[in-house]
């Protein structure tokens, strides 16, 4: 797959404590995106941060270690994010979710060779 000029970043912002049916919520985002047929998404972990309650959260206090900021990360074109968007109105999300548009050139990009 190669992207290629203009395209949105979606990056959803979620606690690692957040559920959907039992299963972390950042793996139902990536995996609705794969089913989705997006480019691709990812997850980052953070050590550190707050959000609307204003609570920092840390991974420095024991007593505070839960409640981690993640973020979910997808790149691809306007048409095929906006059309995702509303899956994330299906999960009820309690997080952010940012679009910004970013300019796009994959410089070098090779998926697993599967052997013969």
């Amino acid at each position: 797959m190669s992207l290629f000029g203009r395209a949105l970043r979606l990056t959803v912002f979620v606690d690692d404590t957040d559920t959907w049916h039992h299963r972390p919520m950042f793996t139902e985002i990536v995996h609705r995106a794969h089913a989705a047929g997006l480019a691709g998404a990812s997850v980052f972990h953070g050590v550190e941060g707050f959000g609307a309650t204003q609570v920092v959260h840390t991974t420095r206090l024991l007593s505070m270690a839960d409640d981690l900021p993640v973020a979910v990360v997808i790149v691809d074109t306007e048409e095929k994010i906006r059309a995702f968007l509303p899956q994330l109105d299906d999960l009820l999300i309690e997080g952010l979710a940012v679009l910004d548009e970013v300019e796009v050139e994959v410089v070098h990009y090779r998926g697993r060779q599967v052997a013969p």
